[in-house]
């Protein structure tokens, strides 16, 4: 039976994939984790870096192989654990990150700023570290969907295209009109690309 890990981006709420959850088959088994200290969640005091959430995260990958699907900040999260965890990551689907790739040479908008504005008590290493995967990245075996939207400043379509050049066995569909948040608000959309995903 399909697992499925849905990882939030630094939103932190585990409701943004709800959505698309809803909509894939109501057979299989589906996580979707919250981030604890990001947006308004609550702090545990044993996250405190990006090593610490992997850790967190990969409690719930099960042994015979998960799908992981992320967003934004989750995708790097997502990329750790697919380099970790070789076995136990079976597909990837990545949508709107960094992936853990240099930002700023691909003209991505500094999110930081809005985002202590919007969630003051967020905790400080979610804006300090910056997770850098790109000597690793194209270890990762696992089949990846990249979904992105063309109209997100926080991560462009140059981002996804880069991820694409990196991963060994990845494709790239860009959402006409998506913002940041398009993984969630056009979760129609997105459903059928996950499921044939997941059917190659």
């Amino acid at each position: 039976m399909t697992h499925i890990l849905f990882i939030p981006g630094a939103g932190g709420a585990a409701s943004f994939w709800h959505p698309l959850g809803e909509r894939l088959p109501h057979d299989w088994r589906k996580v979707y984790l919250n981030w604890p200290g990001a947006g308004h969640e609550r702090h545990d005091p044993t996250i405190r870096s990006f090593a610490d959430y992997t850790r967190f995260a990969a409690w719930y990958l099960d042994p015979q192989g998960s799908v992981v699907i992320a967003q934004s900040m989750g995708g790097a999260v997502a990329v750790r654990l697919a380099l970790q965890f070789p076995d136990r990551v079976t597909h990837l689907v990545l949508a709107a990150t960094s992936g853990g790739v240099a930002m700023d040479r691909h003209q991505a908008a500094d999110w930081r700023r809005d985002y202590r504005a919007e969630y003051p008590q967020a905790a400080d290493w979610i804006t300090a570290e910056r997770p850098d995967h790109t000597a690793g990245i194209g270890r990762i075996k696992a089949p990846t969907l990249l979904l992105w939207g063309d109209a997100d400043p926080v991560s462009p379509v140059a981002v996804g295209q880069h991820l694409h050049s990196l991963l060994p066995d990845a494709r790239l569909h860009v959402v006409p009109g998506g913002d940041h948040g398009f993984a969630r608000d056009r979760a129609d959309e997105i459903a059928p690309l996950v499921l044939a995903h997941l059917q190659r």
